[in-house]
């Protein structure tokens, strides 16, 4: 349901709306893939732990998990594994409490791919698994069954984002460029035509000389080394905005204050803004066009994709190229639900359909009428119980 003031203020997924309700995990642990420096991502697990494998990745990068992302998956057929991907959330170290120079020292998409095989080791997770991601977790999820499609039982996918310039021209430059003349004028395509107050005070922080590049502008903020008070509150104001310009318009109708709470935090707004500012000055770390040359690797994957129409945070067109190259190598998408609804997952019809696709999947092999593997002993590390 949609609350009202007056007027809608939230399209989000509200607790009467959830299938399933939320669970503690059964166990968590920082696991350390790297060593210099030590990056130790965090996990939990919630669920069945004889149950089918889903990883779960999130968005950004940079964005963290929330005990909330267990809740679209049958707690008593899935075993669900949650992580923060290096440098943000429980992870260390983190870009807020560490700084940039360590915390994305050795953060690149390889490296995070390369995190979710250790995953898996440390988890017992010898066979094959579901593979769950929206926006950035879509990238990374598709970024990881290119490299190891012999692990992925299936891709479950929303708000696909195949990370191309284009693809970051439209959410971050805009009509930046024109905008000090003609800040109401259509120069160029761009989410900001249907969010207009929230464009204004993420193109104002960049002065008007520097915005024919606004992604190389608000990286060098986040990268220079503040010399004075001044300068410390331009690094935090900037990253805040940056946070919140996404918080936005990852909703049709936003709720501004959940949107200025969230990812106006300080800690979450440092390590959002600059972690995929980092990844968007280097191209996500992957050539143009990767994953639709590498789509031939994926042809033997079902895979679903749930895609919002409105949103304007990854445009739907990039879904549609996804499942034109997949058809185009004999595998078209298993299921493609196009939603009247925005980005986020936690949009309400985006998040019904992602639960639905995981309630009808087919079961595994060896899964089937509650024939479940025995689940690996892992280390305890400490954090058992622990929720967000």
């Amino acid at each position: 349901m949609t609350k009202h003031k007056g007027l809608a203020t939230t399209s989000s997924i509200t607790e009467s709306d959830w299938k399933y309700p939320q669970k503690k995990p059964n166990n968590s642990g920082l696991l350390q893939v790297d060593n210099n420096p030590p990056h130790k991502i965090y996990w939990e697990e919630y669920g069945n732990p004889k149950g089918e494998p889903v990883m779960f990745l999130h968005g950004g990068p940079g964005g963290a998990c929330s005990p909330e992302y267990s809740r679209f998956f049958d707690p008593a057929r899935y075993r669900i594994i949650l992580f923060d991907q290096r440098g943000c959330g429980k992870s260390t170290p983190t870009v807020a409490a560490n700084g940039p120079e360590v915390a994305l020292t050795h953060n690149t998409t390889d490296d995070l791919v390369e995190d979710i095989v250790k995953l898996r080791k440390e988890l017992g997770v010898d066979g094959k698994m579901h593979v769950f991601g929206g926006s950035w977790g879509s990238t990374l999820s598709l970024a990881y069954a290119i490299k190891h499609p012999e692990t992925v039982q299936s891709l479950v996918l929303r708000g696909i984002f195949l990370g191309n310039a284009e693809d970051l021209d439209f959410m971050y430059q805009g009509n930046a460029a024109t905008y000090a003349k003609a800040p109401n004028t259509i120069t160029a395509p761009g989410s900001y035509t249907s969010y207009p107050e929230a464009w204004k005070k993420f193109v104002e922080i960049i002065p008007p000389e520097k915005r024919g590049n606004m992604a190389k502008a608000y990286k060098e903020i986040f990268d220079m080394k503040p010399k004075n008070e001044t300068e410390k509150k331009l690094q935090m104001k900037a990253a805040a905005t940056w946070s919140i310009w996404e918080g936005t318009i990852s909703h049709l109708t936003p709720d501004e204050s959940e949107a200025e709470s969230h990812y106006g935090d300080d800690a979450f707004a440092v390590c959002f803004a600059q972690i995929e500012a980092h990844y968007f000055a280097n191209d996500l770390f992957m050539p143009q066009n990767y994953i639709i040359d590498h789509v031939k690797d994926l042809a033997k994957i079902p895979t679903h994709i749930v895609h919002g129409r409105f949103d304007l945070v990854c445009p739907l067109p990039q879904a549609e190229a996804l499942s034109q190259a997949l058809a185009k190598v004999g595998n078209p998408p298993a299921s493609f639900v196009k939603t009247t609804a925005g980005h986020s997952m936690l949009e309400r019809e985006n998040c019904l359909a992602l639960t639905d696709i995981m309630e009808h999947l087919p079961r595994m092999p060896g899964y089937e009428h509650g024939k479940h593997a025995v689940p690996h002993q892992h280390k305890k590390h400490g954090h058992k119980g622990m929720g967000r």
